[in-house]
């Protein structure tokens, strides 16, 4: 398939041999051939299942001293685990599956890697070539499956392409717009003997991300914002694959224009800078929503102006003109028209940005936002983040978040499932370092948290790893906490459980006259819909989390709410699952109603923001 670049990402060195030379030509087998391959690129854990087809690299595997594998208990445990890995360590991720049900199961993380642009690299069996096309046992085309959802995948059949392919999907995976990368390969092709010999030649004809920006583009881009009333920097993933977040700091404190951080980006600018002014979206805060709508400039890094951020697009900043920096050219105008289009990679783009401002601040150009910042400034103290305690005495799904971020040692990654818990954990947790937030952005995948804090805390073994779940998501890919008791990955859980598909409901609240059709979890108080909840109790999260070898605490009041906390946080031996028991009314706000504007944004219900302004001041 083409390969097509797509958002910004670190560009990282083609692989070497680990002696500095051609290493000598040894006899293997296809399947030791690949094992050798992902010791050479570097490959040191491995997420996933045996089975018929991919059995034969599993013999040599068990010999490898370089290369730790993982045995999940469900092949989209170990694609999301890679995930995770790869977006706490900014390695590639590996995982690795049979042919047919082992490989259609890495489906749903390929195309959630594939969303959020994380260098992965999928192994999978294949049945024998001969036997390709015929229905075979637990045959699937696994290659055209995935094509609309891999940045390029391989069908390997002959023995000796194996080390070039591994190669060249590391290669691919790691550079420009980082992405999944799919390699199937035959049967017969891992049991064939063939010649080993590292580094092989890698043959990519037309795969030349562009890295370096233009320096005119760069020239323009500096010249809008210093000459901008209202700029705003709209940043996005891009920028932390890049690593170029010390670059953005120097870029935000020269400029000194507000800074919005996407839900994939937080951690890219420090929450608690003065700069920064929230994340914005459909459940974003009202300053940052509305600073883009009212921005006169929006210097988009990274990012790719995607429907959660825009809302209905075209009322989305009316009065702006936009900077659009992505290494991706396909992102650049998909959504949004571009005035200054730079193709090129975060780190470099937002390097010479910095000179080319200080350039113009130099000849004497320089923004005077002091306006924009009266605005900005009143619009944060009039609509600030906040929640209420629940009337009953319960525990509050806020406070609860907000407290784990608070008590959990520094350096703490935070790794969210999706819906209700999501928001919260991106809204009441400080986010001031890089690679301490994993979560599934773009394609909202339920049962992602516990597997991506699995393989982030197999990845980083010296940080805390928090998997901040709802009740609904945590049903999904529980099993992995077994992986993580055998495997000694103590990851922490917190179940935020409200007894419901919580995000659904809400809208079920706001939209669906309150007909809670098939979000309850439950059958006990509550499960009409018009009583109150004691979250989900069958099954018994504790009792569960306690048979899959987990440490396993309880929360209903709170009273106890650090007195447990510090106690999972204390306990470092052992996976620790905290099952909270929450209030089932809590809903997220600030909201933006899918397909509205983001000039309707309510601060919280039935609470709609008063600026009280003249956009074309």
């Amino acid at each position: 398939m083409p390969m097509t670049e797509q958002a910004t990402g670190a560009h990282q060195p083609q692989p070497r041999p680990r002696s500095g030379g051609q290493s000598a030509p040894e006899r293997v087998t296809g399947a030791q051939s690949l094992i050798r391959s992902l010791e050479e690129v570097g490959a040191d854990t491995v997420f996933g299942i045996p089975g018929g087809a991919i059995l034969p690299a599993y013999d040599p595997l068990m010999d490898s001293t370089r290369v730790r594998h993982v045995l999940v208990r469900h092949e989209q445990g170990a694609g999301h685990a890679a995930t995770g890995y790869a977006q706490a360590t900014g390695r590639v991720g590996v995982c690795m599956a049979t042919s047919g049900p082992g490989a259609t199961n890495l489906v749903t993380p390929i195309a959630d890697a594939h969303m959020d642009s994380v260098p992965m690299v999928a192994i999978t069996g294949q049945v024998a070539s001969k036997a390709i096309g015929t229905d075979a046992f637990q045959e699937a085309d696994i290659v055209g499956i995935t094509m609309p959802i891999t940045k390029h995948n391989f069908l390997v059949t002959k023995a000796e392409d194996i080390p070039r392919v591994i190669a060249q999907a590391f290669h691919i995976a790691s550079t420009g717009r980082p992405g999944p990368v799919l390699v199937d390969i035959a049967k017969d092709a891992l049991q064939a003997q063939t010649t080993f010999t590292w580094p092989p030649v890698m043959d990519l004809p037309g795969y030349r991300p562009v890295t370096k920006p233009h320096a005119k583009q760069i020239r323009e881009a500096a010249k809008l914002i210093t000459s901008a009333k209202r700029p705003v920097l709209y940043v996005g993933g891009g920028v932390l694959k890049a690593q170029a977040t010390a670059e953005l700091k120097v870029l935000a404190e020269l400029t000194g224009a507000p800074v919005t951080t996407t839900l994939m980006a937080l951690g890219a600018f420090p929450d608690s800078h003065e700069l920064h002014v929230g994340m914005p979206g459909m459940h974003g805060a009202v300053t940052a929503v509305t600073a883009l709508q009212k921005a006169d400039l929006i210097v988009a890094l990274g990012a790719r102006f995607d429907d959660r951020v825009t809302g209905k697009l075209d009322s989305f900043a009316p009065y702006a003109k936009i900077v659009h920096a992505d290494i991706d050219p396909a992102e650049i105008g998909k959504n949004r028209a571009a005035d200054v289009p730079i193709v090129g990679d975060a780190r470099e783009v937002i390097a010479d940005l910095v000179q080319a401002v200080q350039k113009e601040h130099s000849e004497g150009h320089r923004g005077d936002y002091t306006a924009w910042w009266r605005d900005l400034n009143r619009w944060r103290e009039t609509y600030p983040l906040g929640y209420e305690q629940p009337d009953n005495g319960s525990l509050s799904p806020q406070q609860v978040i907000e407290r784990i971020g608070q008590l959990a040692p520094e350096g703490t990654i935070f790794a969210a499932g999706v819906g209700q818990h999501q928001m919260w954990a991106a809204h009441y947790i400080q986010y001031e370092r890089p690679a301490t937030w994993l979560n599934s952005g773009g394609a909202g995948t339920m049962g992602y948290a516990v597997p991506a804090a699995m393989g982030a805390k197999a990845g980083a073994p010296d940080q805390t790893v928090w998997a901040v779940d709802g009740d609904g998501c945590f049903q999904m890919t529980n099993q992995e906490l077994t992986t993580c008791a055998l495997n000694n990955i103590p990851i922490k859980v917190a179940i935020i459980n409200n007894g419901a598909l919580g995000m659904v409901r809400q809208w079920q609240t706001l939209f669906y006259n309150q007909r809670y059709s098939n979000t309850v979890l439950h059958s006990g108080p509550g499960a009409t819909g018009k009583e109150p909840s004691a979250g989900t109790r069958v099954p018994d999260f504790v009792k569960l989390s306690e048979a899959m070898g987990c440490y396993a605490i309880r929360c209903e009041s709170p009273d106890d709410l650090d007195k447990v906390i510090e106690e999972a946080n204390s306990i470092n031996d052992r996976p620790v699952v905290v099952d909270f028991i929450v209030h089932e009314d809590a809903m997220v706000w600030p909201m933006v109603a899918a397909g509205t504007s983001n000039d309707e944004i309510m601060a919280a219900r039935d609470v709609r923001p008063d600026f009280g302004d003249n956009e074309d001041d």
